[in-house]
């Protein structure tokens, strides 16, 4: 564990916001963003406490201490109220892979689809993953417009498919990683270096169309049901803030096989997993309305995924391909081996024959029109002062109308 005096759970702040117990962004956290406020120029900045805290070149200690309560000259000139600034996507992205990193998901997935073999032969030696789209993806607060596709005839075997607005809209909830160092072409990241790559983690919503995806994605896998729009977090957290909710690798049921030597290494079997719950939340327009508070679906937790990060960077790269800084890697939907932690309605409402009852007395399948969905994530363990990754929300809109 590389902990220094940044993680000391005593330190407080001048904010005085980022002090208080149940604060996501205490002076321990320190995660990365871009910001403007009032319309001004665009900035680096990280949250503390309720306000946005605009960053020069400093590292993390220096950060640290410019923040802190024993600070006898505050650079309070560089501190900007939360509700007085418009969050921004926190880097530029220029590529986006996705993986389909829990076994409980894919299980889950499988079964519906393949009750005889739920997991394909090549799971549990491959992260398996597919090529996202970097252009698509939004920031927290951004609407989502319910796209269109190519749907499967429900009514009869044969026949020819139809274009309309998907039906069977959902979320996925997913940690992201961010690159922060880039490895020639040609060049691949060893699971030892893999580390050394990852910049910090955010919430992603991968949003998915289920009947665009089911009648397209055999052969060559997702194509619009995924691409329409994928929602991220505004804030970084740092790998640095993480290093105290570092733990061992999942451990793997007796009888799976070992990860092939290239995924596979002493510090990944002991660090390669972080300590994170993630939560899915859900407020439709009526309960909004009603003045019903969001309610939860679902909670998982991360370091149960079957791959961890520095491996599906050890792998990623495996053939010469060069991550650059700024990419963005998501490990696929976050579910845990309970019913009430599944990462997405798909598996919540089983392909929808389960429906979900809200407070107001209504239903869901799967997503309707003025949905929001929000995702939020934290970092706890004794000795240490809990860390959040805030929220990742999104409003789902209506499709454009069909000629």
């Amino acid at each position: 564990m590389n902990i220094d005096e940044t993680h000391d759970p005593s330190l407080e702040s001048w904010v005085e916001s980022a002090n208080s117990p149940d604060c996501e962004f205490p002076i321990q956290n320190l995660p990365l963003g871009r910001f403007s406020h009032r319309g001004g120029m665009v900035r680096m900045g990280t949250r503390i406490g309720d306000f946005v805290f605009a960053i020069e070149n400093q590292s993390r200690v220096e950060l640290s201490q410019a923040l802190r309560a024993q600070n006898p000259n505050p650079p309070r000139d560089r501190l900007f109220p939360l509700d007085e600034c418009e969050l921004l996507l926190p880097f530029h992205i220029g590529d986006y892979t996705d993986f389909y990193a829990s076994i409980f998901h894919a299980t889950n997935v499988g079964s519906m689809f393949r009750p005889d073999k739920s997991l394909l032969p090549n799971y549990k030696y491959v992260p398996i993953g597919y090529h996202g789209r970097a252009s698509s993806i939004v920031v927290s607060g951004t609407a989502v417009k319910r796209p269109s596709g190519q749907l499967q005839s429900e009514l009869r075997d044969g026949a020819p498919p139809v274009f309309a607005a998907s039906r069977q809209m959902d979320y996925e909830c997913e940690l992201g990683c961010f690159i922060g160092r880039n490895n020639p072409l040609g060049e691949p990241v060893s699971i030892e270096q893999a580390d050394a790559h990852m910049l910090g983690v955010c919430l992603v919503n991968d949003w998915s169309a289920r009947d665009i995806q089911r009648w397209e994605y055999q052969p060559l896998g997702p194509f619009l049901a995924k691409s329409f729009a994928t929602t991220i977090s505004p804030w970084v957290v740092t790998m640095d803030a993480l290093d105290p909710f570092r733990v061992p690798r999942y451990q793997r049921p007796e009888g799976d096989p070992a990860p092939l030597p290239y995924l596979d290494c002493e510090a990944d079997r002991r660090r390669g997993g972080i300590a994170l719950r993630l939560e899915v939340w859900l407020s439709t327009a009526r309960m909004r309305a009603e003045n019903i508070a969001p309610l939860r679906l679902s909670h998982a937790k991360f370091e149960q995924m079957y791959w961890t990060f520095p491996q599906m960077i050890a792998h990623h790269t495996s053939n010469g391909c060069n991550l650059r800084t700024g990419d963005l890697l998501a490990s696929g939907t976050v579910s845990g081996p309970g019913n009430d932690e599944c990462g997405c309605l798909l598996e919540l409402t089983w392909r929808g024959t389960q429906p979900i009852s809200l407070p107001t007395g209504e239903s869901r399948k799967f997503l309707d029109d003025g949905d929001e969905v929000i995702l939020r994530g934290y970092a706890g363990r004794e000795g240490f002062r809990r860390i959040g990754l805030g929220e990742c929300r999104g409003i789902l809109i209506a499709a454009n109308p069909i000629n």
